[in-house]
């Protein structure tokens, strides 16, 4: 009878010691389960629209996907002192870009144009584009700083995902007028997808 008896016991742990490991994994299954999913849909939240990630990464916009014009603001102004700077997504996919445009104004410029920092819509969100949809940047070509100069030629790079990186070559930009006056007090905006938000930043200078 004891030997049934402790034969009985050992079943019953046993049984019990399966019990409790099931109970362990479902318990861990229940709290990694959520969790993981949780995680891949913050994942595509946040990185949707980055160059980060897998198969769903956005590509930053290139000089073959993009078509670059610009624009006097207003349109009948005789002084070329304030453009409107207009990429369009001529490619077949979505393609990012990052920060604001590199911009140069006449081919002996020393610098690229500083940006108006308040100018970010979305600090560290690049603007994505779909196939057709166009992103601006505003201009001020000069601010009646000293130093102004004559410029025949603009030219736009264009900013990787990593601060400090460039996407393939310069873009020569169409001219709005056949010579800009250019000074020390130029400025560019970030890229933004509402153009009067870009020329609200320049309008008043």
């Amino acid at each position: 009878m004891s030997v049934k008896s402790f034969g009985g016991r050992r079943l019953a742990v046993a049984a019990g010691l399966v019990l409790a490991l099931g109970g362990g994994l479902s318990a861990q299954a229940a709290a990694t389960g959520p969790r993981a999913g949780g995680g891949a849909a913050g994942d595509a939240v946040a990185h949707g629209s980055d160059t980060r990630g897998g198969k769903g990464a956005v590509a930053a916009c290139s000089q073959e996907a993009l078509g670059v014009s610009a624009v006097k603001e207003p349109a009948d102004s005789k002084e070329a002192r304030h453009l409107l700077l207009i990429v369009q997504n001529v490619g077949d996919k979505k393609c990012n870009l990052y920060r604001h445009p590199l911009l140069r104004l006449g081919a002996d410029a020393r610098t690229t144009v500083p940006v108006i920092e308040e100018s970010d819509p979305n600090p560290g969100v690049p603007v994505t584009l779909a196939p057709g949809e166009e992103a601006y940047a505003a201009v001020l070509v000069s601010g009646g700083a000293r130093d102004e100069y004559e410029a025949k030629s603009m030219t736009l790079g264009l900013q990787g995902r990593q601060p400090g990186s460039h996407v393939g070559r310069p873009i020569d930009v169409p001219m709005p007028a056949p010579t800009l006056y250019a000074d020390d007090g130029q400025l560019v905006t970030y890229w933004t997808t509402a153009s009067g938000f870009a020329l609200d930043f320049i309008m008043s200078k």
